[in-house]
C-alpha cells in the first residue's frame, strides 16, 4: 500500500540525515543576512510576569533557601544530531514528557564523584518548589522523575522525584544517557475534605471500551502502566530506554538487534537467555491486562492473567550454541460487547509466545530480534433483526366447497328460470295468432 515502506540498513546512500552546512568566519555575514534575524541576537532579560496560579507551560518555580535565588525546575533534553544533553529547558506545568540526552565524560571515574549530573541529590536537594508563581528574578544559570499533585487553582500539592541508578564502568572517552521524565497527577478531594494522591493513576483508554489507538493498559506491582515494545535507534540497534507504546487495535512490527557481551561462553547461556527475556518485557513488566480501558487497579475482575509460552532451552544437535528467544508475538484477542448500536471492545485474553533459535558462541555480539502485536476480533454478532411477521395459512383444500355449491344451485336456478320465461314466450306468441 502507498502507507507502508521499507527502511534499509547500512548503506551509506540512504542516509536521510541531512549534512549540516559548515558556516566559517569568511561565511558567517552571508548566513547572517539570509537566516539571521533575532536567532543571533541575546534576548532581552525581560522581567517574567506571573499570575497567581500556574497555567498551562508556564516555568515551575522553584527557591534555593542557601543562596535567597529563585529559578526554575529543568529538565534536560538533547540539542543536534548529537543528542547531548542540555540542562537549561525549562519543565513546563502540565506538560508531562520524556525526554533521553547523552553525556560525554573524558574522565568517568573524576566526574562520577564531582559532577552534578551524576549526583542524585542534585536532582532534589537544597531547593523547594513554590506552590503558587510569585514575582522575583529569575536567574539563568540514571533516569530521574519528577511527580507533581496539582489541584486546579490551588496550585501543586506536592513533589516526588524517583530516580533508577546503574552501574557503569570505564574512564576515558566514555557516555552516559540520562532520561527526564515529568508526570502530572490531579489530586482527588476526600470525604474528610483533604486531598489524597492518585499517583499510581493513568488517563482512561476508553469508557469502558477500549478506543482504537489507546494506550493498552497493564498491571505492574500493583500500578498501571501502558504495555510497550522494543524500538530501535537510529542505528538499528535496540534502544536500552525508549520503547514504544502498544495501542489498542494496531498490528504492529518491531525489530531490533540488541548487544550481548563480546565474548559468551557456554557457562553463561542462562545469563544471555534471562538477558534477550528481560529485553523483551522492559523494566514494567506485564503481569495482568485491563479487560476495558477504564479498569481500576483495585479491582481483580477487570483485570485478566497474560499467558506467557516460553520456548524450550534444550538444543538439538548443538553442542557449542545456546537457544535464545529471538520473536515476541503478542496474541490478543478482543470482542465487542453490549447494545448493537453503541458496542465497547473489551480484551477476552492475551498470550506471550516466544521463538527460539539456536545462537553460536563467539560469532556474534548483535542479535536480531523481533516484536509482533496482533489484535484478533472475535466478536459474535447476533442474526440480523428479521422484517415483519408473513402469513402462513394452512387452510383445507374443500374450505371453498359450501360456497362452491352455493354458487352451482344458484347459476343452475337462474338457467332454468331464463328456459321458463322463453317457453312462456312462445305460446304467448301463438294463442294471440
Amino acid at each position: 500500500g502507498r502507507d507502508l515502506f521499507c527502511v534499509r540498513l547500512d548503506d551509506s546512500k540512504l542516509n536521510y540525515f541531512q549534512q549540516p552546512q559548515d558556516i566559517k568566519e569568511s561565511n558567517f555575514m552571508k548566513f547572517s543576512e539570509k537566516y539571521g534575524r533575532h536567532s543571533f541576537i541575546a534576548p532581552l532579560q525581560v522581567q517574567p510576569s506571573f499570575s497567581t496560579f500556574y497555567r498551562a507551560g508556564d516555568p515551575i518555580l522553584i527557591y534555593f533557601d542557601s543562596s535567597s535565588v529563585l529559578s526554575m525546575l529543568r529538565q534536560p533534553v538533547k540539542m543536534g544530531a548529537s543528542g547531548l544533553c542540555v540542562d537549561g529547558n525549562p519543565a513546563g506545568f502540565l506538560d508531562s514528557k520524556t525526554t533521553s540526552c547523552t553525556r560525554i565524560f573524558a574522565n568517568l571515574s573524576k566526574s562520577c564523584m564531582t559532577d552534578p549530573a551524576l549526583d542524585a541529590a542534585s536532582y532534589y536537594r537544597d531547593f523547594t518548589v513554590l506552590k503558587i508563581p510569585i514575582s522575583g528574578t529569575i536567574v539563568q544559570s540514571m533516569k530521574v522523575i519528577y511527580e507533581v499533585e496539582y489541584s486546579g487553582t490551588s496550585g501543586i500539592q506536592s513533589v516526588s522525584v524517583q530516580f533508577k541508578v546503574s552501574n557503569i564502568s570505564g574512564n576515558f572517552g566514555s557516555s552516559l544517557q540520562q532520561h527526564f521524565t515529568l508526570h502530572f497527577w490531579v489530586s482527588a478531594p476526600s470525604s474528610l475534605g483533604f486531598y489524597q494522591t492518585l499517583s499510581h493513576t493513568l488517563p482512561r483508554s476508553g469508557n469502558p471500551g477500549y478506543i482504537t489507538g489507546a494506550p493498552l493498559l497493564i498491571a505492574n506491582n500493583g500500578a498501571m502502566q501502558h504495555m510497550s515494545i522494543l524500538q530501535s535507534d537510529s542505528d538499528g540497534s535496540c534502544s536500552q530506554f525508549l520503547r514504544h507504546t502498544v495501542e489498542f487495535g494496531k498490528n504492529i512490527r518491531t525489530g531490533c538487534k540488541l548487544s550481548l557481551s563480546p565474548l559468551l561462553e557456554a557457562s553463561n547461556c542462562s545469563y544471555i537467555q534471562q538477558k534477550l527475556y528481560k529485553a523483551f518485557q522492559g523494566m514494567n513488566r506485564a503481569e495482568g491486562l485491563a479487560i476495558t480501558g477504564s479498569a481500576h487497579s483495585t479491582q481483580t475482575e477487570e483485570w485478566t492473567t497474560i499467558l506467557v509460552q516460553n520456548c524450550s532451552m534444550q538444543a538439538v544437535n548443538c553442542t557449542s550454541c545456546c537457544i535464545v528467544p529471538v520473536t515476541l508475538e503478542i496474541q490478543i484477542l478482543w470482542t465487542k460487547v453490549g447494545f448493537l448500536s453503541n458496542p465497547q471492545a473489551q480484551i477476552l485474553g492475551a498470550r506471550y509466545f516466544y521463538h527460539c533459535q539456536p545462537l553460536k558462541f563467539q560469532s556474534t555480539h548483535m542479535v536480531p530480534v523481533t516484536t509482533v502485536v496482533t489484535f484478533t476480533d472475535m466478536t459474535d454478532w447476533p442474526e440480523l433483526p428479521r422484517g415483519q411477521p408473513q402469513r402462513h395459512w394452512k387452510l383445507p383444500f374443500d374450505i371453498f366447497f359450501p360456497f362452491k355449491v352455493a354458487l352451482d344451485l344458484e347459476s343452475s336456478y337462474k338457467v332454468d328460470l331464463a328456459g321458463y320465461f322463453l317457453l312462456i314466450l312462445i305460446m304467448s306468441s301463438i294463442l294471440c295468432f
